[in-house]
């Protein structure tokens, strides 16, 4: 009946492929949290290996030397000689922050715990991202043209027209994982979107301004995408060390008005990089094209208002400024009115 506005509710298969990336997104997050945990409970115990090996997240001399800590292992010495030679302190740093350090039993078994959950959510991350990759094999919309014409999930050398995922990590800072995050909160079809500016101000990522009168405070946060936000951002981070338009962008913006606005304004510009350049396949690809996005011009465009011609005008006369009238005085001043000379 016209009551309620259409709201962007993508296909089946894009919404699936939003689950899986944001489950594996959530794990991600989670691994992360159980690492700082951990870090912490190292701390209390005085076993200060963040300072001497910088990020614990992954490291496997960390693993080896925890590993070792719960066999019973309290040796300083023995202890840093199972740190690679090329950690960030060396092994003589990561021995001398793991002097003086007394694990108790609680230590040893919340120790164990930890690394054990940490390695569940590896292998759950590992899995979800297989799964992910399966998935957008049966998408054949995403999918690209061979070098004999023929729509494949992997083109190989020569491709006539690239897969989804890898016209969009032809962007700077966008990776092939990116790229599907990405497709999975937008989907294939970008002329859902009339402009850029509508693009961008569902992800969150157009300016607000809140002022009244003279005085002008931080605008509070929108609504958005956050899923969306978050990846473009990350997207940025990537381009800012690259010697390309966004890089330069990053680099000019930042030392204005600071790295996270950078962050902000280089994020929408990929946006409107995506926008005008969707990641849909075109329908016809020419025989020797390649590694090129869906020109702008597939997408309806809306009409664009023409100007009424010269002739159908109507001509503007300008009119007269009315004069104001002067006020004549009467009578003359009388003698008590005049100024004494």
């Amino acid at each position: 009946m016209g009551l309620l506005r259409a709201s962007f509710v993508p296909p089946p298969a894009v919404r699936a492929l939003r689950d899986l990336t944001r489950t594996c997104l959530h794990l991600t997050r989670d691994r992360t949290r159980e690492w700082q945990r951990l870090e912490k409970l190292l701390e209390g115990a005085l076993i200060r290996l963040s300072s001497a090996v910088g990020k614990m997240a992954g490291n496997q001399s960390v693993l080896k030397i925890l590993q070792a800590i719960i066999d019973g292992e309290r040796d300083p010495a023995v202890l840093a000689a199972l740190a690679h030679g090329n950690v960030k302190g060396g092994r003589d740093g990561v021995r001398a922050h793991l002097e003086g350090m007394m694990p108790g039993p609680h230590h040893i078994e919340l120790i164990r715990i930890h690394l054990r959950v940490i390695t569940m959510l590896e292998r759950e991350v590992k899995r979800v991202d297989d799964l992910i990759r399966e998935h957008m094999d049966t998408m054949e919309e995403a999918w690209g043209v061979t070098a004999d014409g023929v729509p494949s999930p992997d083109p190989g050398p020569g491709a006539a027209v690239l897969t989804a995922a890898q016209r969009l990590a032809e962007i700077p800072g966008v990776t092939i994982e990116l790229a599907i995050w990405i497709i999975a909160e937008l989907g294939l079809d970008m002329s859902r979107f009339p402009t850029a500016g509508h693009l961008v101000s569902w992800a969150g990522l157009s300016p607000v301004s809140q002022q009244s009168g003279k005085q002008s405070k931080k605008a509070k946060k929108g609504k958005g995408d956050a899923y969306l936000k978050g990846y473009c951002t990350a997207a940025s981070l990537g381009a800012s060390g690259t010697a390309t338009f966004l890089g330069e962008r990053y680099r000019r913006l930042s030392r204005r008005i600071g790295g996270a606005r950078a962050q902000v304004a280089v994020a929408r510009s990929i946006l409107v990089i995506i926008s005008l350049a969707p990641a849909v396949r075109p329908r016809s690809p020419l025989p020797g094209s390649r590694s090129r996005l869906a020109p702008a011009q597939d997408r309806p465009q809306p009409p664009r208002p023409q100007p009424p011609p010269a002739a159908a005008r109507p001509r503007l006369r300008r009119q007269p400024h009315p004069r104001r009238p002067r006020h004549r005085r009467l009578t003359p001043p009388g003698p008590e009115t005049r100024k004494p000379r």
